[in-house]
């Protein structure tokens, strides 16, 4: 059962994962299940985002939600989050990080943490410039640890105060260490490293004077293993309740075409809670 921030007071969350089957049309069509998904859930889950405002001052976000119960069913959830942004006129520079717990039953459900960073800089009133790296642990996922770099170019489609939307493209650079050897690319391997191409879109949208919209699609093509690629959808909508405090959605779906042995292609995580802005 889910709770989301309109149907309750105090802070809720919900995890699960989404299963899909080798030789099922999803799993033929992965990129085409994620953007109907995408599109279906799009106006009601997403997660909080830090104010961006182009005065070179640095602005902060907190978020925070959990779950307990016990009796026939012992459980627990926990996510924590915190975003960091600094715009000017020119630039801009964004961090956030994740930590993402659950357990039921004395059967951990859930076990990810992520810490990500983006620099952008327009070099014209169109196109602009960026790098990001990003580390990320996912112990249910076999991935003791993730790191990635990558650069590129992008284009401002749009942008005025009540949002912006940008599509980018590059290279970039990934390295997996697993924490059981497994079979990637048709080898066991303990780790595995290969170029990618970098395709995106992102955009925000200020739906209502208290209610704003986020989403990005990231699309990662395997330069090293032709056919294989990783995707990942991040979904976000913030209800203002007072200056400082929100009510949060939000939604990650992750693919991988080749995770290793036993292991799903398809995560999907749903979760809410509160945030509190420093700005």
């Amino acid at each position: 059962m889910v709770t989301t921030p309109w149907g309750t007071v105090g802070v809720q969350s919900h995890t699960f994962r989404l299963l899909q089957k080798k030789g099922t049309a999803m799993a033929r069509r992965p990129l085409i299940a994620t953007l109907t998904s995408a599109a279906l859930l799009a106006p009601a889950l997403t997660q909080a985002q830090v104010t961006l405002k182009p005065d070179g001052q640095w602005r902060y976000l907190l978020s925070a939600g959990a779950n307990f119960s016990s009796g026939n069913n012992d459980a627990a959830t926990l996510n924590l989050a915190a975003e960091g942004a600094r715009q000017t006129n020119t630039d801009k520079w964004t961090w956030d990080a994740k930590a993402d717990r659950a357990r039921s039953n004395g059967v951990d459900t859930v076990e990810r943490y992520g810490l990500r960073t983006q620099y952008n800089r327009d070099f014209s009133i169109d196109w602009f410039g960026f790098g990001s790296g990003e580390l990320m642990r996912d112990r249910l996922a076999n991935i003791s640890g993730r790191y990635s770099l990558a650069t590129g170019v992008g284009r401002h489609i749009w942008s005025d105060a009540s949002g912006f939307f940008d599509i980018s493209g590059g290279l970039g650079y990934s390295y997996d260490r697993y924490i059981a050897p497994t079979v990637i690319a048709d080898e066991l391997r303990g780790s595995y490293g290969r170029l990618e191409l970098v395709l995106s879109e992102e955009s925000s949208h200020k739906l209502t004077d208290t209610t704003s919209f986020r989403q990005k699609f990231s699309v990662f093509p395997d330069l090293r293993d032709s056919g294989k690629f990783r995707a990942v959808l991040d979904l976000g909508l913030t209800v203002a309740m007072t200056q400082r405090v929100n009510l949060t959605a939000g939604l990650n779906h992750r693919y991988d075409s080749d995770p290793g042995t036993n292991l799903k292609k398809a995560d999907t995580m749903f979760v809410t809670g509160v945030s509190m802005r420093f700005d």
